[in-house]
């Protein structure tokens, strides 16, 4: 056999063994796209409500806190935390969790604080409603459990959380799913006066500002966080055990205070803490969003809400809007988990494909 044809053999059999282990290596690493295609939602017998507990609660400190915390999915899943708002609780999120634990996430649902088992860790600090200082906190969840980057999804408060998280810490934010937006305010906005019809809706905020109000929130507590639910979720039918459910969450012995000092900070009626001066200046130059985002808002909204063309423009990663139909009120997690948990994986894979 001639030099030249051992040539070409040899080279001919070194192609080969290239080409075969590089098809090796495709099926045994693949891209980021075809690991986000690879994740789907398991719906076959899903139905609305069918779940009414977590499996996993946990405790754990962190920062100022000691948070109360569900889990669900494996440990090492590419983990997701959903935050919820007010007057609701972790169980807004009782149907998505197991449809993302399914699908291979690790979820991660904490009471924020003044909800449920969170507590303070000291008596002396101060209660503190500022929504930065509760964003701080979810970073300070993600350093207990060792998580460098998330995904990050919520409504009502868990919205403008996640909103201030991808905002301030964007190396922490893999993606996001934000119900009704862009929801990062400041106070100079919080003191300007709306339109009469605007001011109605937040007729609660006005209520809180008082006295009389912050001790008819503390006495009538439940009952006044169904009316919110009503006038919230219009079409929403749940029923006595799912408020229930969560209104024990409310029962929290910092609650009260949080929930006044939230809504007293917004209108300019209550100081903030010092510490946290630097992040409201950031957040007061209403900061575009680059982190992966879908917003999403329902058709039957009865809380006060932007329209998504008001906050589009705030987003200048990969982004998109989803509207969703059948009379889906404020609380969407809870009124349409599979539609919220759809956004989530899908957002996750845009983010895969940057």
């Amino acid at each position: 056999m001639s030099d030249q044809v051992n040539a070409n053999r040899r080279r001919f059999l070194r192609n080969v063994a290239m080409t075969a282990a590089a098809a090796s290596f495709a099926i045994n690493t693949p891209d980021k796209t075809q690991a986000a295609q690879q994740k789907t939602l398991d719906t076959t017998n899903f139905k609305v409500g069918t779940n009414t507990r977590f499996a996993s609660l946990k405790q754990i400190d962190a920062g100022l806190l000691n948070v109360g915390y569900a889990e669900a999915g494996p440990a090492d899943g590419e983990p997701v935390i959903l935050l919820h708002g007010w007057p609701y609780d972790i169980y807004s999120f009782v149907d998505v969790a197991p449809l993302l634990a399914a699908a291979g996430y690790r979820v991660i649902v904490p009471y924020l604080r003044g909800y449920g088992t969170t507590r303070f860790l000291s008596d002396a600090t101060f209660r503190n409603g500022q929504p930065s200082a509760i964003a701080v906190d979810i970073i300070a969840l993600m350093d207990a459990l060792k998580i460098e980057k998330a995904t990050v999804a919520g409504f009502d408060w868990g919205a403008r959380t996640a909103n201030i998280m991808a905002a301030l810490w964007p190396q922490r934010c893999r993606a996001m799913v934000s119900v009704s937006g862009y929801l990062i305010g400041n106070q100079a906005a919080g003191k300007a006066p709306l339109s009469p019809k605007a001011e109605l809706q937040w007729w609660y905020q006005f209520y809180f500002a008082t006295e009389r109000g912050r001790a008819g929130y503390d006495k009538y507590r439940h009952d006044f966080s169904r009316l919110i639910w009503q006038l919230a979720s219009p079409k929403w039918n749940f029923d006595d055990a799912t408020f229930d459910r969560s209104a024990k969450a409310l029962d929290n012995p910092d609650h009260v205070e949080i929930v006044i000092h939230n809504y007293r900070w917004r209108l300019g009626l209550a100081e903030g803490e010092a510490k946290y001066d630097e992040l409201e200046q950031r957040l007061a130059q209403s900061p575009v969003i680059t982190t992966p985002t879908i917003t999403m808002e329902g058709d039957a909204n009865g809380a006060p809400h932007p329209e998504p063309a008001a906050y589009a423009k705030k987003f200048s990663g990969k982004y998109s809007h989803r509207t969703i139909n059948g009379g889906i009120g404020h609380n969407l997690p809870q009124e349409a988990p599979q539609a919220f948990a759809e956004a989530i994986v899908d957002v996750i894979a845009e983010a895969d494909r940057r």
